[in-house]
């Protein structure tokens, strides 16, 4: 098993786009988006996306996250997703980690905001911690009522605001 600690963070190649599709199919929590959509995300935000690697190479989590365009110091983190055999080893915090370093220090952000839904105990965890390290505070609210959704049955998203964020450590 890849721990946190042996996992190695990159910027994602297209290549990777059939292994984040493949990562984001197994989670059983992620909204699946086409395998086009994760092949695009690996050209287009690759700035704004980071793959965990075991020791081989192979792509075994990642986080998407894109620039808001209205409030440009803000990561959005679209999708956060870990093989199943490595979960819980803390890789997705390594994710999280190392892309908010990376990307704060190419675009100056202070500010970070994922969506989770209710019941999603996981990524709750995840943020919280998240924003402990950086010393930050989360606020939430809910960004899209289930109503919103065109199918029902989609639980509500509950956007997260973890900010501020400082610079990263030198």
């Amino acid at each position: 098993m890849t721990t946190a600690t042996t996992a190695r963070t990159t910027p994602p190649t297209i290549a990777d786009g059939a292994e984040l599709w493949r990562i984001a199919h197994g989670s059983g929590e992620l909204d699946l988006n086409s395998p086009y959509s994760y092949l695009l995300w690996c050209r287009d935000f690759a700035d704004t996306t980071s793959v965990a690697r075991d020791t081989s190479g192979r792509p075994i989590g990642f986080v998407t996250g894109y620039l808001r365009p209205d409030a440009p110091k803000t990561l959005f983190v679209w999708q956060i997703a870990v093989e199943g055999s490595h979960r819980g080893s803390g890789v997705a915090g390594t994710l999280l980690d190392a892309l908010t370093a990376r990307v704060a220090t190419e675009h100056g952000i202070d500010r970070v905001e994922a969506t989770v839904t209710p019941g999603n105990v996981a990524s709750d965890r995840l943020f919280r911690s998240f924003a402990r390290r950086q010393g930050a505070d989360v606020t939430r609210e809910v960004l899209f009522p289930s109503a919103a959704f065109p199918a029902a049955g989609h639980d509500s998203e509950v956007l997260y605001r973890i900010g501020p964020i400082g610079p990263p450590a030198s």
